[in-house]
């Protein structure tokens, strides 16, 4: 049936944007389950969108629509995008499109508040984010004895690595730490009994971390009368980036339509590469294999990035990987210039000589934030850094901290989350150590008067400041209006602000930023939990974009490049023991995920590529042989016979004029030779 405008003319059909395959995933029947397997830079994010909209258009209710995301920007994009399309075809768009679209994270945080009675939960539990955990897994390995250990036991960060894993993955604990922490292993029973504590002081404070998000909703599914509730809220199921969910979430998706009915999943299993989270790849190649009749695969190949000479020697690295789903990228961008496979003396040559590109690059047209160096790990770029500074190349690092990891949003975060949840002890802890002369033997005896904190007696040195303190909780308390909370907290802090850290005024621009926040926000339950499942990227005091140039280079780890892109991409260390890494153990499963890491950084390029390796690493040795060099052999994921694919270049440098040789004869040779027996 054509689609009409609303003056009765007919809508040019936005279909015809779409390639075939593009098309066939819109159009497929909305009550069978389909894998959209969207190869790198085949549009993805606007076949998904097309897809929302047409079930709307279609007749399915937007409020039951449930679109599953891995960030909360992604989440508003599609939506926005979805919105246009429906827009284009019947000439109006929809207010409230798609209310329930967000993170996994975020979805299982209002399930479980709607649902809190059913499940004997306090409706006003927060949510710690990692940092928070963290520190109340040290608190509790504190209590167990667990820090005064003879011999070293793992540190809090490890400690809830471990427990996270083990819960996402759902494997046994002795599993992970044989697979990720094998130095860990002697402690077994001692993790398991510390992990037990973890979740009872969870429970007990009414506070959840991440993964509980997920674990609860799970679990609520395990119970037929709320599962059936549950489904009922959705008729249709669409998950972006498939490839990176973890055991939990994908039973929680199994879950919620047992039959696949209403399912759509889009992903890439050749850019599932965050294994290290418990992300596991076999949930994409398994997906159509869980229903009868499998669900349907369409594969979108048709990529819109690349050249076709870059997407050639991509396929010809990922066709290598153990398995996969079939698909090839083609392009219509067709080009003369191959990608590079560079060889460098060492590192410090190679840093020279993409500095020396990445200008000849900008002279040529492509200024400096069109351009991307990309590593495995953080510290492999740290020559290069050097290089940059030296030439005066400004640039920005990702992996900065986060905006809710510095210490004074952290503070301030802590007074909302104690305002709100009362039985917060690590919230608590924090708050009243903002107070001088109180440290955590002080904070835990104030919590045993949280009852009522004015009769406790502080030390002299808060004497003064306690009363203050008292008050402002009781107002954020008893306040029935949000509105202008975050600043009746501010004002408390503001003198321990200044008392506590250096660039105060520097420091107040995040807060700003969080009553801007604040005020984007119903409720105070609302903001926290939004902040602490999608804080913003940086702090402006900790990091961020260089202020002072207009331009600047782009210096990323691969896995915080994926689903980024440039015109051009270099692409450092391809040895083996870099790409794929040292650390992982040979087996085939962790050397295919290396191989992908590979296969996405090279697809973030559009117009050039650029491989180097170099040929010796310099190393300092720790014992008396000193300093020395490390022979370094070319990455196993480029092998000779896709070399062909590559343009060759070397940068070794020249032997000096003055230690070559003169030439010298046979004939010359012979006489000294017979001259000396002579």
């Amino acid at each position: 049936m054509e689609q009409t405008r609303n003056n009765g003319h007919p809508a040019p059909s936005v279909l015809e944007t779409l390639n075939p395959a593009q098309r066939r995933a819109v159009e497929h029947p909305s009550d069978r389950p389909l894998l959209i397997a969207a190869g790198a830079g085949t549009g993805k994010t606007k076949t998904l969108t097309h897809r929302v909209a047409r079930l709307i258009l279609d007749g399915a209710d937007p409020r039951r629509i449930l679109l599953l995301t891995f960030s909360r920007r992604a989440a508003i994009e599609m939506t926005r995008r979805a919105q246009a399309v429906l827009s284009g075809w019947r000439g109006q768009g929809d207010g409230a499109l798609l209310p329930w679209s967000g993170t996994f994270h975020a979805i299982g945080n209002r399930l479980l508040r709607a649902h809190a009675d059913a499940l004997g939960l306090d409706p006003n539990f927060t949510v710690l984010d990692r940092a928070d955990a963290a520190d109340l897994m040290d608190l509790v390995r504190h209590d167990e004895g667990l820090s005064r250990s003879k011999s070293r036991f793992p540190k809090k960060g490890t400690c809830l690595a471990i427990y996270s894993y083990t819960v996402n993955a759902g494997c046994p604990l002795a599993e992970t730490l044989e697979n990720g922490f094998p130095w860990c292993a002697d402690w077994e029973s001692e993790l398991k009994r510390l992990f037990g504590a973890y979740v009872a002081a969870k429970q007990r404070d009414s506070v959840f971390d991440y993964d509980d998000l997920l674990l609860y909703w799970r679990e609520a599914l395990a119970a037929p009368g709320l599962a059936a509730q549950m489904r009922g809220r959705f008729g249709h199921i669409l998950v972006d980036e498939y490839q990176d969910t973890n055991a939990i979430q994908a039973a929680i998706l199994t879950a919620l339509s047992p039959d696949g009915a209403g399912l759509t999943v889009v992903g890439d299993d050749a850019q599932a590469i965050y294994g290290f989270r418990a992300a596991t790849v076999r949930n994409i190649l398994d997906f159509p294999g869980l229903f009868s009749p499998p669900a349907s695969v369409v594969a979108l190949e048709q990529n819109y990035r690349s050249t076709q000479p870059i997407l050639a020697a991509a396929n010809a690295v990922i066709s290598r990987a153990g398995e996969g789903i079939a698909k090839t990228l083609v392009s219509s961008r067709q080009s003369a210039e191959l990608p590079y496979l560079v060889a460098a003396a060492d590192e410090a040559v190679q840093a020279d000589y993409i500095a020396d590109r990445i200008l000849d690059n900008r002279e040529a047209g492509i200024v400096l934030r069109r351009q991307a160096v990309l590593f495995r790990t953080s510290h492999h770029s740290a020559l290069l850094e050097l290089e940059l500074a030296r030439r005066n190349i400004p640039f920005v690092k990702y992996g900065g901290l986060k905006f809710v990891e510095a210490a004074h949003v952290k503070d301030m975060l802590a007074i909302l989350r104690w305002a709100e949840n009362p039985r917060d002890a690590i919230a608590a802890f924090r708050t009243l150590q903002l107070l001088p002369g109180i440290g955590p033997a002080t904070a835990r005896k104030a919590l045993d008067h949280q009852g009522n904190l004015a009769d406790f007696a502080p030390p002299a040195a808060a004497a003064l400041d306690w009363p203050g303190m008292c008050r402002m909780l009781s107002e954020l308390r008893r306040g029935t209006k949000w509105e202008g909370q975050v600043g009746r907290a501010r004002s408390w802090y503001q003198p321990h602000l200044e008392r506590l850290y250096d660039y105060a005024g520097a420091r107040g621009g995040d807060l700003d930023q969080l009553e801007q926040i604040a005020a984007t926000h119903r409720t105070r339950s609302g903001f926290l939990t939004d902040l602490t499942l999608d804080p913003p990227e940086a702090s402006g005091v900790e990091s961020g974009k260089p202020g002072l140039d207009e331009d600047y280079l782009i210096l990323s780890t691969i896995h915080s490049a994926k689903g980024q892109e440039w015109d051009a991409v270099f692409v450092l260390n391809l040895v083996d023991g870099c790409i794929p890494s040292d650390m992982s153990t040979g087996k085939p499963a962790q050397i295919d995920e290396e191989r992908r890491l590979l296969y996405v950084a090279m697809t973030r390029a559009r117009d050039r590529l650029e491989l180097v390796h170099p040929l010796r690493f310099f190393r300092t040795q720790q014992h008396r042989m000193g300093a020395s060099h490390m022979l370094a052999p070319r990455s196993r994921f480029l092998p000779d016979d896709i070399l062909h694919l590559f343009h060759r270049r070397d940068t070794l440098p020249p032997v000096p004029e003055d230690a070559k040789l003169p030439a010298v004869s046979a004939v010359d040779i012979g006489a000294r030779l017979r001259a000396a027996w002579a």
